[in-house]
């Protein structure tokens, strides 16, 4: 299949059906976390079906082996790094809204590239349930800028000093003004005091938040199920390519 998860697919934990033997769909889960390492398009479909390895029934056993038959149809799939001029470090941010129909917490996505091709990346259920989507990107906005910085001590230790602010793309504008209103006003009160540190580093200049167009948002491929075309997209933005063309 040309596809790891059909778009708008919807898993539960609560789906009926036929139970399947447990101990073998873990131990294929587990071998798929390990592939994730250097295949980030697998990235969001191995997180969703590691959400039902306690119980898992036929729809979950059937939205695993799409994942592996994915991987069947292009096993040469990697990423591709080259030389590049410019070693300065991007990252790119992005959200579902309430996507996981169980407990209604959202998926974050972030990826970091230096170069044209992506190092760093993760796709990740939120810990908490946010209220509108302009503060489920603030959470994921926060999550990216927090590794934002962790990346830039690391890359000033390897003598790779970022001088000028990290760049971080956002497809949300309510969620970037968010981070640069230093007040708490009453919609963002509620959210945990720990996802607030974001407006200390925008404040600083040590990153900066920039609007981007949905439709180039590459940390979508972590967030949600996307339409090939989209897909496709974005697993080239990222520098994947296939092995047997290079």
């Amino acid at each position: 299949v040309s596809i790891p998860m059909e778009p708008g697919a919807k898993l539960s934990k609560f789906d009926g059906g036929e139970r399947v033997d447990a101990s073998r769909y873990r131990s294929l889960v587990g071998s798929l976390r390990y592939l994730t390492c250097t295949r980030p398009d697998l990235s969001l479909s191995v997180g969703i079906i590691s959400r039902f390895m306690e119980e898992p029934v036929y729809s979950h056993w059937k939205a695993l082996k799409r994942v592996l038959q994915y991987i069947q149809g292009i096993v040469s799939l990697g990423l591709f790094y080259s030389k590049a001029e410019d070693y300065k470090l991007v990252g790119y941010s992005d959200s579902d809204w309430c996507g996981d129909i169980d407990d209604r917490k959202s998926t974050s996505g972030y990826v970091f590239f230096m170069g044209n091709t992506a190092f760093s990346w993760l796709s990740k259920k939120q810990p908490i349930v946010t209220l509108s989507t302009c503060e489920a990107e603030y959470v994921a906005a926060s999550w990216c800028v927090c590794h934002a910085i962790w990346l830039r001590n690391l890359l000033s230790k390897m003598e790779l000093k970022q001088l000028d602010a990290t760049v971080i793309q956002v497809d949300n504008k309510s969620a970037i003004e968010l981070a640069k209103n230093p007040v708490n006003h009453e919609r963002s009160k509620h959210i945990d005091v720990r996802f607030h540190f974001i407006r200390d580093h925008v404040k600083k200049g040590s990153v900066e938040l920039v609007h981007v167009a949905s439709q180039d948002q590459v940390a979508d491929i972590f967030t949600k199920p996307l339409p090939k075309v989209f897909f496709d997209k974005f697993k080239k933005m990222i520098g994947m390519m296939d092995g047997r063309n290079i």
